[in-house]
């Protein structure tokens, strides 16, 4: 077990290269099945998700080869459509191998995905629009066995804008016989990132980023070569960083029009920020005043990912700030930790009510999930005093060089094991 000790209260400043994005590279990896050769692919972060998914992809066949932040996936060898159960629980995420297995090999055997505990995410929608292109889903006692002889192309209209859901019916479609039509496709940049690998490998796939996707399937796929976008959702957890301790910070690689809404909220917040196509540039006050409300929603609104480290550092603004979390139910964990802090925070449900307070206060606490725990870090950053961060393994899916970062930016962090702490 090991833990993050940070000294709060130093400003922030310097420039960071922002790193690839998590929810782009894990199904770009699981699309690379689809190609039956070889994939090189730039830019994959050095987070245990990413692990994961490479174990699946050895345990499939696959070969796997990772120097740094490049890996090169041959799928060629693949000769397994089972993925256990040890393999599935480490990541939510592993269910995008659904799609790409079934369209490959005419089978899928999975268990239910594991990943952080935030409420009910069915997959429902994943398994009905698998069933409407001719797959026989069996779901039974945990497990997920799907067969089917031939894909078929369908029109399939998404109840709501599912990420998950999306990308599984895009990497399926690419094998089926005809057309597929997704109506109220999920938006996010992520999503546009998948369809480049996809065409860039010979896929017929157009609409990423609209409502509509249209894949016309069966299609030889070839080799490819791609780069990941860069981490949205880090991006803002550094913003929310130099937004808490103050100072000035500058974020390269990073695409300015993702990053709008929580730009806007630390506009308001009182920050001079200035952007550029790959760059953001902000300059943070001695105390954030307060926004707005805040709600929730798929892109291109407000992240739900991006909230809890933008509550952190709201935390300490002068005046109030209410969020509303539309997505998942348990999104607030990480607010009794930072209460622990001496935050002011009352949650009703899925509404947050945060009372700036003048200053937070160091204190040893435990990350609940990916995003509370990264909201942890932002809080201790700002707080006054030393504070001990532990629950790294949740922080470690989904942020690859934290304490580097920070350390270059001038904070005091460092990550030791429990016994040293």
């Amino acid at each position: 077990m090991s833990a993050f000790l940070i000294e709060g209260g130093k400003k922030l400043s310097g420039s960071i290269a922002v790193q690839g994005a998590k929810n782009s590279v894990l199904p770009i990896l699981a699309a690379t099945i689809l190609t039956g050769g070889i994939s090189v692919i730039h830019n994959c972060p050095q987070l245990t998700d990413v692990d994961a998914s490479i174990a699946i992809l050895r345990h499939l066949g696959c070969e796997v080869c990772r120097d740094g932040e490049d890996i090169t996936v041959d799928s060629a060898p693949m000769n397994r459509y089972d993925v256990p159960d040890r393999l599935m629980r480490e990541m939510r995420s592993s269910v995008v191998f659904l799609g790409a297995v079934l369209g490959r090999m005419g089978c899928a055997e999975l268990s239910m995905p594991g990943g952080c505990e935030l409420g009910p995410r069915p997959i429902d929608l994943h398994l009905a629009a698998l069933k409407s292109m001719g797959a026989d889903v069996d779901g039974q006692g945990g497990s997920l066995n799907c067969c089917c002889q031939a894909l078929q192309g369908q029109e399939i209209v998404l109840s709501i804008a599912s990420v998950g859901a999306t990308e599984n019916i895009m990497l399926a479609a690419c094998c089926a016989e005809g057309t597929t039509v997704i109506s109220n496709a999920a938006r996010e940049p992520e999503i546009v990132d998948l369809q480049r690998f996809l065409r860039a490998a010979g896929a017929d796939i157009a609409g990423a980023g609209s409502s509509t996707v249209v894949i016309r399937g069966r299609r030889p796929l070839h080799e490819v070569e791609h780069t990941i976008i860069a981490d949205r959702i880090v991006a803002a957890t550094y913003l929310s960083a130099a937004a808490a301790a103050g100072g000035e910070v500058e974020l390269t690689g990073v695409d300015r029009c993702c990053m709008l809404p929580v730009l806007e909220v630390y506009r308001m917040a009182g920050c001079e920020i200035h952007t550029w196509p790959d760059r953001i540039e902000m300059c943070c006050p001695h105390q954030l005043k307060g926004v707005r409300p805040i709600r929730t929603a798929p892109y291109p609104g407000f992240p739900t990912d991006a909230q809890p480290p933008v509550l952190a550092a709201l935390a300490m603004a002068d005046g109030t700030s209410v969020f509303v979390e539309t997505i998942f139910e348990n999104r607030f964990r990480h607010a009794g930790e930072l209460l622990r802090m001496g935050a002011d925070i009352r949650v009703e449900g899925r509404v947050a009510v945060v009372c700036g307070v003048e200053q937070l206060l160091g204190a040893a606490v435990h990350s609940p999930d990916l995003r509370g725990g990264a909201a942890l870090v932002v809080a201790a950053l700002g707080a006054e005093g030393s504070s001990k961060v532990t629950g790294l393994s949740h922080i470690d899916r989904g942020y690859s060089r934290l304490e580097q970062d920070f350390t270059r930016l001038g904070a005091k962090i460092r990550r030791v094991n429990e016994k040293q702490s």
